[in-house]
């Protein structure tokens, strides 16, 4: 991790977001070391929830064992399969046998749904979550993450936006919550403009977050094209200080 990076986005940050919470991170290894490796059973089943730890400041460490949820191994690429009967469970169920989540209409809407789905496979054996302030200079974050409230969402948004043309800089597919802060924004990465993604829209993971905030997620590549452009757009403005204001105020 480039230090100098990871210090001037935490005084700009403070600069224009106050006291708004800083985000977290991850990358794959195949190091071990770099935080302590989670056992399976020792945090909640959702990853959303087992992510609260980090958030407050204390790294962690998955592998394929970590993860009890067939969405979590699938989404962060440790598993290709999904549970059996995934397009029941995520629709109307099977009598007597499965209870659907009925985020879809049919069955043959999820097996549509699910071609177009992209493979993923973990790169390395682990994957490591940091908060933004804590990361050391061995670690090399790849996707950085923000659970965010509205007003600090708009400022998101509107900076990932800030150097292009292209109306869709930030898009929301749909997808589980830790594939909105894990799958999509890592395989932007690679894109020739890659984007930023708003999530935790997923009505399973929205108990452990709080009622008001959702998330961003940007790959690095992206995220340090953001740094950068910071001082020269709208957060400089009037129109942002009287937004930030309101920040400061929560």
């Amino acid at each position: 991790m480039d230090m100098e990076l990871k210090e001037k986005f935490i005084k700009l940050w403070k600069k224009y977001f106050n006291n708004a919470e800083l985000p977290i991170t991850f990358y794959y290894t195949d190091e071990e070391g770099h935080a302590e490796i989670v056992k399976s059973g020792t945090v909640s089943r959702c990853l959303i929830g087992a992510l609260s730890n980090v958030r407050k400041g204390k790294p962690c460490c998955f592998d394929a064992g970590s993860i009890s949820c067939f969405g979590g191994k699938r989404y962060l690429g440790f598993a290709e399969k999904i549970r059996p009967n995934f397009e029941y469970f995520l629709s109307c169920g099977i009598p007597g046998e499965l209870e659907g989540e009925r985020y879809k209409k049919s069955p043959e809407i999820v097996k549509d749904l699910m071609k177009k789905q992209p493979v993923f496979r973990a790169p390395a054996r682990y994957i490591v979550f940091k908060r933004w302030d804590i990361l050391e200079e061995s670690d090399e974050p790849e996707v950085v993450i923000f659970y965010a409230k509205p007003d600090v969402l708009s400022g998101l948004f509107t900076l990932a936006g800030f150097d292009v043309s292209e109306p869709n800089g930030v898009i929301a597919p749909f997808s589980s919550g830790c594939a909105a802060i894990v799958q999509n924004p890592y395989l932007e990465k690679d894109s020739s403009d890659p984007r930023g993604i708003i999530g935790m829209f997923d009505v399973s993971a929205r108990p452990f977050v709080s009622a008001d905030e959702l998330t961003f997620a940007a790959p690095m590549n992206k995220f340090e094209r953001m740094i950068e452009n910071m001082e020269e757009s709208f957060l400089i403005t009037g129109s942002w200080k009287i937004v930030q204001k309101r920040i400061g105020e929560r």
